[in-house]
């Protein structure tokens, strides 16, 4: 079967390279009973490669049963894998079979393998090893032929390192990876996958399918989708329902995409997780421009006092002050380095500071809240919060 033929049979949309390749290595892998670690972000599909490799192999018509190892208390997941004996703990009334022996002869998809308890990969690792299995209670070696396929959204390695998970189970379930791209990696197949997701919910809500214009459409390729395809299909089926018109352009989708985290280090004190690549170079000028006036401020010194020694902590509240107008003006585009300084007596007040520093960048940002709450590294809701807290009138 080509790649075309498994994605029509599996309803997988996207004509990504890195999507191809991932399916061109299921539909190779399927034939053989070697063990297979898909890894890739959450949402991004991997619960569909599991199917196709069990379709296209020599167990298609064995069982296959898909197990969360997340979702399992760690109590209990040895007999829920395993199976237990009568009287093994309590509670135990009776004995019980494992998925490992109710899926004799066919697969096993482990999903969240990072989450297994170590005692339980030590019973995992006989299994692959020798395909021998040992129920909890039991001392009776049973025989089991179970092709065991894992997934993660973990980066596998990082969990061995820290003894987090077996080095010898990983390079067991690591036999062949399969990678499956992020939505970001394939951004050619954003715009397809939202309309077909648009068409499939104008068929279940008998409505008109909504259509992006193409300011709409260039944000919704370039956003991040942290959520991957999952993300991308709620977001569809949202504004599919709520939006009364079906044209849908970016101010309205705006409103649908959650506000970006910054994958960039934290670099100064205060910094939210909104704080943007334009900001940290913001911050970064602020900072050398701080460190200029106050050599400038030595200098300053000097010329007026050369008989008298300087006093580091002299002005010092005045120097914090006149750090804080600086800042002011030079997002303004006011401020002149070749100014001399000057330091001044105020208000030595957070509150004040702060309260005037949010009127100012609603006066530059002429009342938008959104580009204001941008301009000083805050989130709206908290932009929204002290104007109520300080009562600022707009």
């Amino acid at each position: 079967m080509d790649i075309q033929s498994i994605k029509q049979r599996f309803g997988i949309i996207g004509n990504s390279q890195l999507l191809d390749r991932a399916i061109d290595i299921a539909r190779q892998v399927a034939s053989t009973d070697l063990t297979v670690l898909i890894t890739g972000e959450s949402g991004s599909g991997k619960e569909v490669f599991p199917k196709i490799i069990h379709q296209l192999s020599s167990r298609k018509h064995g069982p296959y049963i898909a197990v969360n190892c997340g979702a399992i208390p760690e109590g209990t997941i040895d007999s829920e894998l395993f199976g237990h004996e009568k009287g093994s703990f309590t509670g135990a009334h009776e004995a019980r079979k494992g998925y490992f022996e109710v899926v004799n002869g066919g697969i096993i998809f482990l999903d969240e393998i990072a989450d297994l308890p170590l005692p339980t990969q030590v019973r995992l690792l006989r299994i692959i090893e020798t395909g021998e299995l040992l129920k909890v209670g039991s001392s009776k070696v049973q025989k089991t032929n179970v092709r065991v396929i894992a997934a993660t959204n973990v980066n596998m390695l990082e969990a061995v390192n820290s003894g987090k998970f077996r080095e010898d189970l990983y390079y067991r379930l690591n036999t062949v990876p399969i990678h499956i791209p992020s939505l970001r990696e394939r951004k050619e197949d954003i715009l397809l996958l939202f309309r077909k997701f648009a068409a499939d919910f104008a068929e279940k809500y008998r409505m008109p399918a909504i259509v992006l214009d193409e300011e709409a459409q260039n944000l919704l390729v370039n956003y991040r989708w942290q959520g991957n395809v999952r993300q991308l299909k709620n977001v569809s089926e949202q504004i599919s329902v709520i939006e009364s018109t079906r044209n849908i352009d970016a101010q309205i989708l705006q409103k649908y995409l959650p506000e970006e985290t910054s994958t960039l280090p934290v670099l100064f004190k205060g910094e939210t997780a909104h704080t943007s690549e334009r900001e940290i170079l913001y911050n970064i000028l602020f900072d050398m421009r701080k460190d200029v006036n106050d050599l400038k401020k030595v200098v300053f010194g000097i010329l007026q006092n050369p008989d008298k020694s300087i006093k580091v902590n002299e002005n010092v509240e005045s120097f914090i002050n006149k750090t804080t107008e600086l800042t002011t003006k030079s997002q303004a585009g006011k401020t002149n380095f070749n100014e001399p300084i000057e330091f001044v007596e105020e208000s030595l007040s957070i509150q004040e500071k702060e309260k005037d520093l949010i009127i100012k960048a609603l006066e530059k940002n002429k009342g938008k809240r959104r580009n204001a709450a941008k301009e000083l590294g805050i989130s709206e809701r908290t932009l929204y919060r002290k104007i109520k807290e300080y009562n600022i009138k707009l």
